[in-house]
């Protein structure tokens, strides 16, 4: 699998020929014998797909630590994920196995993002029709980290936890926000910042769900001619710096458009379930770049040429 993707074969019997053709130098990749089309499809039948996730896993672990203290465009110590997810669209004939819409299937590829090095530290496929805001149950904390992620995720039940185990969140507020304002900070205007509150939610489900207070902060973008409020549980960072945490979110946008644009995760070799999870070996790929990235060899960034929120 790994060398179809980086050959870019579109099907099972594209590697098959593509290996033929160099029959002659299939000994130095450890094949011995012939590479049949019904060899593969049984092997991506049957193989487990742990093994290309612990293989993903390990490269992250050795990626994470090249790129520690890799600077990100914010001078902040913490440790800053952004949280995402892209919509991988199938076949529905093929794939009835993922339901998306009435003619069409799809899988969802949620990611963590660590902004140091843009590495993802967490991977989680599920079905199309699975919302955003699923995955955070499944979301591994960090104390002290902070999780950037869009207005998509905006559930208190869900927040309150990530506040309980010591972790900071900056997302979006939504237009129906019902809070009580308790302090007002001071700001400078000239920034673009045009509040900084602490404030505490007054509905009755949305209380009951987050008790604690909040920090909203109201900022206006001269490029874009767009006004944004943001709500974080973090009381100590600079409103300026919040604003530029969510601005560092389109990090993830990039790598969905770079994995997209490179790798081959939008066609499959086969129409089994457990081929989606085969897909953990194209991000195994991305992440075993990184350390020849690292060493100028090749180069693994993500433009950052255009900001967005």
């Amino acid at each position: 699998m790994a060398f179809a993707q980086l050959t870019y074969r579109e099907s099972l019997r594209d590697i098959e020929a593509c290996l033929r053709a160099q029959q002659q130098k299939l000994y130095h990749m450890g094949i011995r014998g012939t590479v049949a089309k019904s060899n593969l499809a049984d092997a991506n039948e049957q193989r487990a797909w742990h093994i290309y996730a612990d293989l993903a896993h390990a490269l992250i672990i050795t990626a994470r630590t090249l790129y520690s203290n890799e600077p990100f465009g914010i001078d902040l110590q913490q440790t800053v994920y952004a949280l995402d997810a892209t919509t991988i669209d199938l076949c529905l004939s093929m794939f009835p196995w993922a339901p998306f819409r009435q003619t069409k299937a799809a899988i969802k590829l949620h990611t963590l993002l660590d902004l140091r090095g843009n590495i993802p530290t967490f991977i989680h496929i599920s079905d199309g029709t699975v919302h955003d805001v699923n995955v955070l149950d499944a979301l591994p904390i960090e104390p002290g980290a902070f999780y950037v992620m869009d207005r998509g995720y905006l559930d208190y039940c869900r927040l309150h936890v990530i506040s309980l185990a010591a972790g900071f969140f900056v997302t979006r507020s939504k237009s129906n926000l019902r809070c009580r304002r308790i302090y007002s900070h001071q700001i400078n205007r000239a920034t673009g910042l045009r509040y900084d509150q602490t404030i505490m939610l007054t509905g009755f489900y949305s209380l009951k769900d987050y008790p604690n207070k909040l920090r909203r902060i109201k900022y206006y973008d001269v490029d874009t001619d767009k006004t944004l409020i943001f709500l974080t549980n973090n009381f100590s960072l600079p409103p300026l710096t919040i604003a530029q945490l969510y601005r560092c979110r389109w990090q993830v946008e990039l790598f969905f458009k770079w994995i997209k644009q490179n790798l081959r995760i939008k066609n499959f070799y086969g129409p089994q379930r457990t081929l989606s999870k085969l897909k953990s070996g194209s991000l195994s790929l991305y992440t075993s770049w990184a350390p020849y990235s690292k060493n100028g060899s090749i180069s693994l960034q993500v433009s950052t040429q255009f900001y967005k929120y």
